[in-house]
C-alpha cells in the first residue's frame, strides 16, 4: 500500500512540474473565447447582424437622451428671431435659477466678461483677448434669448458652450447675464 501511495506521490508531482514548465501562457484555458476575443473592425462586414454593419448610424431624426434641439439656426437672422425668445425657467425659483446662474457663469464667462459683466475679466486685462464688450453696450441690445442662442452657437472669437453646460444651465447663464446688464446700467 505504501509502494502506491509514494506511486501516486511522484506521478502527481511529475504532473505538476510538466504542468508548470511553461510559464507563458497557460495550458488549459476554459471558455478561451474570453481571454482571446476576435477583434472586429468598425463597419466591417460581420455575418451576426441584418444589414452587415457592426456600428451604424443614428436613425434620421433622432435626438440624444437630456438634449432638446435648440429651434433657431446659426445664422443673423435665427438670432434676430432668437431676441424674442424668453427663458422657459420658473419663475418662482428666480434667486436659485439666479444663484445657479452666477456660479456657472464665473466658471465659463468670467474669465473673459468680467465678474460684473464689464468686459474686463482677467484674460482681457493681460491682454490675451481683446474686444470683449460690456453688457451695458446700448448697440449690443442683448436680450435672454440672444445670450441663450450665443451660448448655443458661440459668436465671433466666442466659441460654443453646448458641449460644457446643457439647456437648463444655458438658461440659468442668460438670466444671470440679463442681471448683470441690468447692473450695469443702474
Amino acid at each position: 500500500m505504501n509502494s502506491f501511495k509514494k506511486i501516486g506521490v511522484v506521478t502527481i508531482l511529475v504532473a505538476l512540474f510538466a504542468s508548470c514548465n511553461d510559464k507563458s501562457k497557460p495550458n488549459y484555458q476554459y471558455m478561451p473565447n474570453m481571454y482571446e476575443a476576435v477583434g472586429y473592425e468598425t463597419y466591417q462586414e460581420v455575418d451576426f447582424l441584418p444589414n452587415g454593419q457592426e456600428a451604424m448610424l443614428p436613425v434620421e431624426g433622432t435626438i440624444s437622451r437630456g438634449w432638446m434641439p435648440y429651434g433657431f439656426e446659426n445664422t443673423p437672422e435665427g438670432k434676430e428671431l432668437a431676441r424674442l425668445n424668453v427663458s422657459p425657467l420658473d419663475s418662482l425659483q428666480s434667486d436659485g435659477n439666479l444663484a445657479a446662474g452666477g456660479q456657472l457663469y464665473t466658471i465659463y464667462c468670467a474669465i473673459c466678461h468680467g465678474d460684473k459683466g464689464n468686459g474686463q475679466g482677467w484674460l482681457v486685462k493681460q491682454e490675451k483677448i481683446l474686444g470683449v464688450p460690456s453688457y451695458d453696450d446700448v448697440a449690443r441690445n442683448i436680450t435672454v434669448g440672444t445670450t441663450y442662442h450665443t451660448l448655443q452657437y458661440g459668436l465671433n472669437s466666442m466659441g460654443s458652450y453646448a458641449s460644457q453646460m446643457n439647456n437648463h444651465e444655458m438658461w440659468q447663464v442668460s438670466e444671470y447675464v440679463m442681471k448683470l446688464k441690468q447692473d450695469l446700467t443702474k
